[in-house]
């Protein structure tokens, strides 16, 4: 596979490497963008890789909850000026009403409010606004107790970011505190049990091929392994990560302080994982002016 300069300048991108490590990993890995990082990570060229979602679609997420249950829905539009428009934020609102009753996207979009489906009220929404819209993603949430969060709040329970935190055990407020947690730092899962073993056996065989560049004894590698690979699940996952309010306990101990057990979480994040194109403005402006 050719090794063009848009791959380099996306390997660097993504890692921090330098230009010719970039374009070596790539030349070792054939082309292959995960295998690269995977190398330069391996000799230790790599800064902590930079999360591959890039927000393209503008929106919101909206958040609701009754008792022990709670949804967050994306719907997208295509400007951060509609998703400000109050017509629009009705919109949402009405459609994480739905979504209360159903179990997932497809039956959202054919539930119905104010006498049409989801899809069809949409549909209508281009045609007065002038801009594309979808719903695009739905999650729902049952425990015992269901605390929302959203950060910097568009209107009351929708915005860029939304979160989620199932419990057993009556603590509104440190529920919210782990909401708050979840959408700044983002963890990967609930726990370790939780997490893709392919994530898992990527990153055993990273630190396995790093620990062995150290040419040490292979019962110590062994050592190096196992402690790199605690460290890692307790930096990805929410109940062992640092707890942002206190630093000095883990998300786990702090649930136990505060009496709760977490049973699970949902954060969804505006146009998360959507390549956006972004425009240069400067070079349609230099074009439109030579016509």
């Amino acid at each position: 596979m050719a090794i063009t300069a848009a791959l380099v300048k996306e390997l660097r991108d993504s890692t921090g490497a330098g230009m010719m490590d970039a374009k070596k990993a790539l030349t070792e890995s054939n082309g292959d963008m995960e295998a690269a990082v995977d190398w330069l990570r391996t000799k230790g060229l790599a800064k902590a890789a930079k999360k591959s979602g890039r927000t393209a679609a503008e929106g919101l997420v909206a958040v609701k909850v009754d008792g022990g249950k709670g949804v967050a829905v994306e719907v997208n539009s295509e400007t951060d000026f509609v998703a400000k428009n109050a017509d629009f934020q009705g919109m949402v609102s009405d459609i994480a009403d739905a979504a209360m009753t159903v179990s997932d996207i497809d039956a959202l979009k054919a539930a119905e409010i104010g006498g049409k489906t989801v899809e069809a009220t949409i549909t209508d929404k281009i045609a007065t606004i002038g801009e594309n819209m979808s719903v695009r993603r739905m999650s729902t949430l049952e425990g015992g107790s269901v605390v929302s969060y959203v950060h910097n709040p568009a209107v009351a329970g929708m915005g860029k970011i939304g979160v989620l935190v199932a419990m057993n055990g009556d603590n509104e407020a440190f529920g919210r505190q782990v909401a708050m947690h979840i959408a700044a730092i983002n963890p990967a899962s609930l726990s370790a049990e939780d997490l893709d073993p392919a994530l898992v056996d990527r990153e055993k065989q990273v630190l396995t091929e790093q620990a062995r560049e150290s040419g040490k004894p292979e019962q110590v590698i062994e050592k190096m392994i196992e402690g790199r690979m605690k460290k890692f699940l307790s930096e990805v996952t929410l109940l062992g990560q640092d707890f942002v309010v206190n630093p000095d306990l883990t998300v786990a101990a702090a649930a136990k302080e505060a009496g709760v057990e977490l049973t699970g979480y949902v954060r969804l994040e505006v146009g998360e994982g959507i390549e956006k194109v972004e425009e240069d403005f400067a070079a349609e402006v230099a074009k439109v002016g030579k016509a």
